[in-house]
């Protein structure tokens, strides 16, 4: 039965209830030292349901899609609702845009190949890494993911969105007598659309490189320890976005919601608009518009229209990560009005749309990668996340990479390894002094961030240029 059917056959005194189905496909394949790994595949499928009445706000999940399983769920909603009616700290309204309408697709151009031909060339890259026996392990994968998701309301709204997910991937680890490490192809490339996910990946003639790149860091020394400039390429500024702007951005954490599971803010209501997050060269938008990138989308999970909005501009915190619902607690609680953004998200059919981050990226500056090398004395450019540490209101953080190269008299000098760096957010921002242009410019992404309780993981994107941070704390193995 098609979902407007399904909708059709639910019945609410309600002022407002909605119905969101989800039906996912996901399917992994990967080689490791020449041997496939067993494949996985997952199929689900459900709903939830949402009602506003009075006041009140209440939901209720349902893996059974019949007639009188929806009818259960929308029961157990309505009750919620009017419990919550009754007892909840503030009321909540019908959303302004009730009756969303429209459609939106990942980009797609050139088919996905069959199993067959992704097994092939998995094999003959994870082969191709294979070129010193100090290499110890080695694996290639993907993972691909279709979603579609439906979005209907009692108010005559009706939402249907198809998703394609890519995540391409290769590591491989060299070890000899006194040292293990490993280099990535990347493990930010996480994007929708088709084939060209795997082309743009690199994934396609990696093997060797990522190879090289690894046996290179084990005849390399130690990242040294001082303060130094510091250049980060956009693999490794999507951790640093991820962790210190979206995270502290979002809105309910700043208002606690969060802060028993995943903690709180070092951000308060009273900066926006005033505080200087970072210096005036950063440029940080919320953007699910732009189609390639991984959590695009035209409609939040309760049918906010996306669209992309300003959160820091020229340096200064303009705006939060808040959807409707809190949103609305910060207008009732504090008489904060802020741009209510399509960022309500939910992992799946079974949880409930909280704050969550989509897109967040760096808008492209002015300076090519040659010029900012060539602005440094003493520093280095880091790449590839290795390890991560931040404390729980994501002020004070620890960052290590898998492969470094320090610049000295602005040239490109030696390989090192074990390379980390430190700093307190805003000052780290604040230390920005320079901005890549376009052609630094790369799309990140990762199908692992966590928050909510109970947990939900959700796929965040991230876009950005190569960025240098001035006098930054630097640390490695020689200390």
């Amino acid at each position: 039965m098609s979902p407007a059917n399904l909708f059709s056959g639910l019945s609410s005194k309600a002022e407002f209830f909605a119905l969101r189905i989800v039906e996912e496909e996901a399917e992994s394949i990967a080689v490791r030292r020449a041997s496939n790994e067993p494949a996985e595949k997952h199929l689900d499928r459900g709903a939830m349901i949402t009602v506003i009445d009075k006041g009140g706000y209440g939901y209720a999940a349902t893996s059974d899609l019949s007639p009188s399983g929806l009818a259960r769920a929308l029961a157990n909603a309505e009750r919620w609702a009017a419990l919550t009616a009754r007892l909840g700290m503030m009321r909540f309204a019908v959303p302004q845009d009730a009756a969303p309408h429209g459609t939106h697709q990942s980009p797609r151009s050139v088919p996905l190949p069959p199993r067959r031909e992704l097994v092939d060339l998995l094999t003959r890259e994870d082969a191709a890494a294979q070129i010193d026996a100090r290499i110890v392990d080695s694996i290639a994968s993907v993972e691909i993911t279709r979603s579609r998701h439906h979005y209907l309301t009692s108010h005559g709204g009706s939402v249907t969105q198809e998703f394609c997910f890519v995540v391409p991937n290769l590591r491989v680890t060299a070890s000899d007598d006194s040292d293990t490490q490993s280099r990535s192809l990347s493990r930010g490339v996480c994007q929708q659309g088709d084939a060209n996910v795997i082309e743009r990946s690199g994934l396609v003639g990696g093997g060797a490189q990522v190879a090289r790149e690894a046996l290179e860091l084990l005849g390399s020394p130690n990242c040294p320890s001082a303060r130094m400039d510091l250049l980060l390429m956009p693999d490794q500024m999507m951790l640093q976005i991820h962790e210190s702007i979206g995270h502290p951005l979002e809105l309910d954490r700043i208002l606690g919601d969060e802060r028993n599971f995943a903690g709180t803010s070092f951000v308060s209501m009273d900066m926006f608009g005033s505080y200087q997050y970072g210096s005036e060269l950063l440029n940080v938008t919320f953007d699910p518009t732009r189609g390639e990138q991984f959590a695009s989308y035209a409609f939040d999970d309760e049918g906010t229209t996306a669209r992309k909005e300003f959160l820091i501009r020229d340096g200064v915190l303009v705006q939060p990560l808040g959807g409707a619902l809190s949103a609305a607690r910060a207008a009732h609680e504090f008489g904060r009005s802020f741009t209510m953004l399509a960022n309500s998200r939910a992992s799946n059919w079974n949880r409930a749309p909280i704050d969550r981050m989509a897109n967040i990226n760096i808008e492209p500056g002015a300076s090519p990668l040659e010029e900012m090398i060539a602005s440094v004395e003493l520093g280095i450019v880091m790449e590839t996340n290795q390890s991560w540490s931040i404390d729980d209101s994501r002020n004070k953080f620890q960052f290590g990479c898998e492969s470094a190269r320090m610049i000295r008299n602005g040239q490109l000098a030696e390989r090192v390894k074990n390379p980390n760096y430190r700093g307190i957010s805003a000052n780290f921002w604040r230390s920005l002094r320079a901005v890549g242009n376009a052609s630094t410019f790369d799309v990140m992404g990762t199908p692992y961030c966590g928050k909510g309780e109970p947990s939900q993981v959700v796929r965040v994107g991230h876009a950005s240029p190569a960025c240098l941070f001035g006098a930054v704390d630097v640390f490695g193995g020689s200390t």
